[in-house]
């Protein structure tokens, strides 16, 4: 039973990879063979990965992509057509009384400090399309796709996508592609906005990591803060927000960051910046 155990952890484990260099993380899914569709133990693993990178002060910035020829096509069906995994017969007739979505991948990704992108290779479809539009910024290869196939399968947009594709896209055009469950070319999200921009596949990961390595080398307290200003912002009244910025700066000119910031400025170099 231990080995069962201990050989299903490091197949989960594989299934979801981790690198870290130079202020950047990368998490990849990798299950090429089944075009990284999400199993469980890949939501658990997920979530684990992008709490680690969260709570290391080595990390500036995260990047999210996919082995193979697919980002993620979404919930694995197969698993669950032959009566294991999620959506299966089985988990239907025992539902959980205990889902904690406080740590799902969803939650926990809207909740990061540290910048998020992603880096399109392929295929995003259902739960793989509300990942993607769950990260700051989303860098498509010019073969990839976002497929909004939620209501093709019988469900909604179950990780976000409700809540994230009418700020992206206003109400019309977001009920549009929610309800007819349309796919949508690299091209086509970059003239909705949804993607910041497309490159030639080959190019993806040296784009990917040409924009982290940008936002790394500034103040990661400030860029930190930003982030959760934004995302205060969202739901806030203006004069609300404005005194929450304004806290937020008060904070941050007492940092060396800040320091180092006006002084690299005045001596013409770039900045060195430690996160204190």
């Amino acid at each position: 039973m231990s080995e069962t155990l201990e050989r299903s952890a490091a197949e989960t484990a594989a299934e979801v990879l981790y690198e870290a260099s130079d202020g950047v993380a990368t998490i990849t899914l990798n299950r090429p063979e089944r075009m990284n569709a999400i199993s469980g133990p890949m939501l658990a693993r997920l979530s684990e990965l992008l709490l680690k990178a969260n709570a290391d002060p080595q990390v500036r910035v995260v990047i999210l992509t996919g082995a193979g020829r697919a980002f993620c096509v979404g919930l694995d069906l197969v698993d669950a057509t032959q009566g294991s995994g999620i959506g299966s017969d089985k988990q239907a007739s025992t539902p959980s009384v205990n889902l904690d979505l406080r740590t799902a991948p969803p939650t926990v990704l809207f909740a990061m400090d540290k910048p998020t992108i992603c880096a399109l290779n392929g295929a995003a479809a259902g739960y793989g399309m509300d990942t993607a539009l769950g990260c700051d910024i989303r860098i498509m290869g010019d073969s990839s796709k976002l497929a909004a196939a939620f209501v093709k399968r019988g469900v909604v947009p179950e990780s976000g996508g409700t809540w994230i594709l009418p700020r992206l896209l206003g109400w019309a055009k977001a009920a549009e592609v929610i309800f007819t469950g349309r796919t949508l070319s690299a091209a086509e999200s970059l003239s909705l906005g949804l993607a910041n921009e497309v490159v030639p596949d080959a190019e993806l990961m040296a784009r990917a990591r040409a924009v982290a390595a940008e936002i790394a080398a500034n103040a990661p307290l400030a860029v930190q803060s930003a982030k959760r200003l934004m995302r205060m912002g969202m739901d806030e009244a203006f004069n609300d927000h404005v005194h929450h910025v304004y806290l937020q700066f008060l904070q941050l000119v007492r940092t060396q960051d800040f320091r180092e910031g006006m002084t690299s400025f005045l001596e013409k170099r770039p900045a060195d910046f430690q996160g204190r």
